[in-house]
């Protein structure tokens, strides 16, 4: 009761719609997906599409059938242009109060907790279960098959592809610095490897030398 369709809607069968929810012009919610109560869906969500399932047999890609669905709780907001999949076989899960923002990626059989925030951009691979209260930045990349604690903040731009089992703060990537510093870290980055084996023979060459020293003192 009291929930508010926009224009040019698709609604698939056995769908359903919690009370006072708003979903915005030009959202398609696929069969049996169920989203609960005071959400709000912005326009251009796609909700219940089919998740990325192939299997490649002799050199052919074939479709795995999707056959789970997406169930949403209470007091969520999709942004616009956000895409949730359905599940492979078991749902894909929104808990209570999530707040997502536009242009993000959610695949099949990831479950979020309740009252995890996503920025923008965001991409979460399949598989994948995230805490409850988490905080994720901006164009995040998490990788599938992982879990990520309660609590945990991922920062924007964060390539994730590890589980996460304490709370706090994660952080990758290089901040945007002038073209001309950029070329100069990369070019020494480039050589890394080469100090690195520098390193390695000089620590050997210390340990003979200090291996020697012992022998004549003991002589």
């Amino acid at each position: 009761a009291g929930a508010q369709i926009g224009a040019g809607c698709f609604i698939g069968e056995g769908a359903i719609v919690g009370a006072n929810t708003k979903i915005w012009a030009n959202v398609s919610i696929y069969h049996q997906v169920s989203i609960g109560q005071r959400c709000v869906i912005q326009s251009g969500a796609v909700i219940g599409a089919d998740g990325f399932g192939f299997a490649n047999e002799r050199g052919r890609w074939l479709k795995i059938p999707q056959t789970g669905s997406v169930r949403i709780g209470d007091d969520c907001e999709i942004g616009a242009n956000t895409c949730i999949d359905r599940g492979a076989i078991e749902d894909t899960v929104i808990g209570n109060n999530v707040i997502i923002d536009n242009l993000c990626q959610i695949a099949h059989n990831v479950k979020i907790g309740d009252y995890t925030a996503m920025a923008g951009c965001t991409t979460i691979a399949g598989s994948t279960t995230i805490g409850r209260y988490c905080i994720i930045g901006g164009a995040a990349v998490i990788n599938g098959h992982i879990e990520i604690c309660d609590g945990a903040q991922i920062s924007g731009m964060a390539m994730l592809m590890k589980p996460v089992t304490e709370k706090g703060v994660y952080t990758s990537g290089l901040p945007a610095t002038t073209n001309a510093e950029w070329r100069r870290n990369t070019a020494k980055l480039r050589q890394i490897d080469q100090l690195y084996q520098r390193v390695k023979q000089l620590e050997k060459q210390l340990a003979a030398g200090g291996d020697s020293t012992a022998a004549a003192t003991e002589d």
